[in-house]
């Protein structure tokens, strides 16, 4: 039987593969808690203690603890430290489901990013959206800026992460 995984380039090495070009790095983040939360995000917030709507693509977040916004009735938190939450159904009216294994998250950083967004999305730099979901590179992700405007985190399914390394590589703006 054919091979067919040899015609893919072998995926990086996540803990130490880093792009430095045209003043942007790229880097994989690990060890990052992610939940995907959905139904009613008012009684998710008073479970959680974390509050608001959660940022959109564009939008800065910040904290050790912060929430990115999917959809109406659904975010993904993202921590530091695991929550203390118990995955599945909840009473109040919200499900919770740890992906933290199925989403990979790239870091970008640098001058250059803006530059970088207008390439691999519709998004103009400039611009905000409520939703954090995007198509970037072809891939849907979830897209926002993180501490500062010059930084951003890309959320992908795992299963695509080395193709978004690739396009990342040989993008004209890195």
């Amino acid at each position: 039987m054919r091979n067919l995984a040899e015609k893919w380039p072998a995926a990086p090495d996540w803990t130490t593969a880093v792009l430095n070009k045209n003043g942007i790095s790229v880097r994989t983040l690990g060890g990052l808690s992610q939940i995907l939360v959905s139904g009613d995000l008012t009684a998710w917030s008073r479970a959680s203690g974390l509050a608001g709507e959660g940022v959109g693509a564009g939008a800065i977040a910040s904290g050790d603890k912060y929430m990115v916004r999917i959809a109406r009735d659904r975010i993904l938190a993202v921590g530091e430290r695991p929550f203390p939450i118990a995955a599945g159904w909840h009473e109040a009216g919200f499900a919770v489901s740890v992906v933290d294994a199925g989403l990979h998250v790239f870091e970008i950083e640098g001058p250059g990013l803006d530059s970088l967004i207008a390439r691999g999305t519709a998004l103009g730099p400039g611009q905000a959206s409520r939703s954090a979901s995007v198509l970037f590179a072809g891939v849907n992700v979830l897209f926002y800026r993180f501490g500062k405007p010059d930084r951003a985190r890309l959320h992908v399914d795992r299963g695509l992460a080395p193709y978004l390394w690739e396009w990342l590589e040989q993008s004209p703006v890195l």
